[in-house]
């Protein structure tokens, strides 16, 4: 009998997971239970160590699960094969810290390569569609420019786009804002607000920056592998 697939973005239930093996193992995630809603902003918080990266790397289908219940976009990662990870993969929006572009394509060519893996479109249809993201972020005037030649808040708009190009499911942000300054990171962080509430993305974002606090719904703080504050939500 086929377990019954949550209508809830992200579902967690009783997540445990662990490094290393016998004498060397060290439970990294304990006993987290976690629901994000569509269109929620949700904001991991808590001393290095706790656990978030770990958790945003699960939940991206990144590594295997170990024990208790994932689903994620419908799908059950707990016990899921490589090629379902790697279709639910194809579906969310992964934002890092650094980047993460090829410093030998052009902007344009970046974000181009985010809509190559479904092979739906030919190669002008998604240059086009490329360089119309990178105008949505503001970036019209630079969209042949290589990252060297952007600003680490140009580059982290790139990411963005990239992030958007597949019209992901979810968005799973990692630190993306502590190499920027005050003002890119609230640019980041407005295009992020705008994408969940225009289109009911949800997006949990791993942060240590108090500057973008106020962009959560809610915001859930870990210590020690665990959810100690799972936050509230505000009220409309």
């Amino acid at each position: 009998m086929e377990m019954l697939r949550s209508p809830i973005p992200v579902d967690l239930r009783g997540l445990n997971y662990a490094y290393g093996e016998g004498e060397l193992k060290r439970l990294v995630l304990r006993d987290v239970t976690l629901a994000v809603q569509p269109g929620e902003i949700v904001l991991l918080t808590g001393p290095s160590g706790s656990g978030k990266t770990t958790l945003l790397t699960l939940i991206g289908a990144l590594r295997a699960m170990q024990e208790g219940s994932a689903q994620v976009l419908g799908e059950e990662l707990r016990g899921a094969s490589e090629g379902t990870r790697v279709k639910l993969r194809r579906r969310i929006g992964f934002i890092f810290q650094n980047h993460n572009l090829l410093g030998f394509l052009t902007a344009r060519q970046n974000v181009a390569m985010a809509l190559e893996q479904d092979g739906a479109l030919a190669e002008g249809a998604r240059l086009k569609r490329a360089a119309e993201l990178l105008a949505a972020v503001g970036l019209a005037d630079h969209v042949d420019k290589l990252p060297s030649q952007l600003s680490g808040g140009q580059r982290q708009r790139v990411s963005v786009a990239r992030a958007l190009a597949a019209d992901p499911g979810l968005v799973l942000a990692d630190e993306p804002t502590a190499a920027l300054d005050k003002a890119s990171g609230q640019e980041v962080v407005k295009l992020l607000r705008n994408l969940a509430k225009s289109r009911g993305v949800p997006i949990l974002l791993v942060t240590h920056d108090p500057r973008i606090l106020d962009i959560a719904d809610r915001i859930v703080s870990m210590e020690d592998g665990r959810i100690v504050d799972a936050g509230k939500e505000k009220a409309a």
